[in-house]
């Protein structure tokens, strides 16, 4: 079976983390789902404008944006039963967290690219 996994956030921006975490993931071998309501492709990947809208059961996600946005998505989330959640820095904080364990769900506050074993750095800006 090959896991999938959703980036919430994800950007066409070579430099940003959730860009690196796309290729990241791409390199392991994953199904990449990227979600970002305002992209059409993110590195050759269809773009999805939610996390409801991936036509497939994601095994892990990986979230980028605010804590703010992230909990008007954490029922989305819960609703893909994720093995992994992971909250990368800057997109938690204890209310997202709270709601997100009321939800099931148990998030993981650490850089997904590391916990693929792999590290930003070894992905280029350009």
């Amino acid at each position: 079976m090959i896991d999938c996994v959703a980036i919430v956030g994800a950007s066409a921006d070579r430099s940003k983390f959730s860009n690196k975490a796309v290729r990241a993931f791409v390199q392991k071998g994953w199904t990449v789902f990227p979600v970002n309501p305002k992209a059409k492709e993110i590195e050759g990947l269809p773009s999805y404008a939610s996390i409801a809208d991936v036509p497939a059961r994601v095994h892990c996600v990986s979230m980028y944006v605010p804590p703010e946005a992230g909990r008007h998505m954490l029922a989305a989330v819960a609703a893909h039963s994720p093995r992994e959640f992971f909250l990368n820095p800057g997109s938690g904080d204890d209310a997202l967290i709270e709601e997100a364990k009321a939800l099931g769900l148990a998030p993981i506050q650490a850089c997904s690219i590391v916990g693929i074993g792999l590290r930003p750095d070894m992905f280029p800006d350009e």
